[in-house]
């Protein structure tokens, strides 16, 4: 599994540095850190950003991001790139998005990227980006969306992705295709499911928490903190198939 470590790192630009040899999930949020990632990692992924700028209240920037992925998709370390999604919308608006963006970038562009199924949408549609990505070679992977199910790890959440599963793997668990996990970069979620990448910020934003980080023992600055958390992170791999453990049992799959 690929763990891939959101950036920036909390703190001074000397901080990024401890992304050395590890992989990285740039924003085209935060597009200005591409460069330095593409330097130091072994590889990126490109995040859309799309949440951000909804948070942020400002329209996405369609055509910018297709500049930035267009800069970078050649770079020897870029792995892939987040198809373009509406926040809070609905299956059909997402449809319609990336039926937008196949028109608007080359074939190259297109097929490097992946879709994001969210949760509060119909099962129907992960079937369909399954099939896309298995039998028409279409996408790289298939990445899961929290969306309207935005708390991680919750019961409801895992009934959900206990429902995706049955559709992604087969009858011995095994994915069909490969998994992304977004924001789920948790030991004790990815552990659990067949992911073959999965990713998060905790680390960018938790290793400058100071309260956070207690005792004689702890990591005094926060390259420090940022390494420890990394390294605890990538001790732990994903499930090798799905086992229905839902995150509440030992997932046994791990020890054999």
């Amino acid at each position: 599994m690929i763990h891939y470590h959101g950036i920036p790192i909390s703190g001074a630009e000397k901080n990024q540095m401890s992304l050395s040899g590890k992989h990285a999930f740039v924003s085209f949020a935060g597009a200005q850190h591409t460069a330095l990632v593409a330097e130091i990692c072994q590889s990126f992924a490109i995040d859309n950003g799309a949440f951000s700028a909804w948070n942020s209240g400002k329209d996405f920037d369609l055509h910018g991001f297709a500049t930035f992925v267009e800069t970078w998709h050649r770079h020897p370390a870029f792995d892939w790139y987040i198809l373009p999604d509406v926040i809070g919308g609905n299956h059909l608006e997402n449809e319609e998005l990336r039926n937008t963006w196949r028109k608007k970038v080359s074939d190259d562009i297109w097929n490097k990227g992946v879709p994001v199924w969210h949760l509060h949408e119909p099962i129907e549609v992960l079937k369909d980006m399954i099939n896309m990505s298995r039998l028409y070679n279409q996408f790289p992977r298939v990445a899961f969306g929290s969306g309207d199910f935005a708390d991680v790890g919750t019961l409801k959440w895992w009934n959900r992705m206990a429902q995706a599963m049955e559709v992604c793997c087969d009858d011995q668990g095994r994915p069909k295709v490969k998994l992304h996990g977004l924001k789920m970069l948790d030991p004790t979620v990815f552990s659990h499911l067949p992911l073959s990448s999965a990713d998060s910020t905790n680390v960018a934003r938790s290793c400058g928490l100071d309260k956070a980080w207690g005792g004689p023992y702890a990591p005094a600055t926060v390259y420090g903190r940022a390494l420890v958390m990394m390294e605890r992170i990538e001790m732990h791999a994903s499930a090798a198939r799905w086992s229905n453990t839902n995150g509440i049992n030992r997932n046994l799959e791990l020890f054999g």
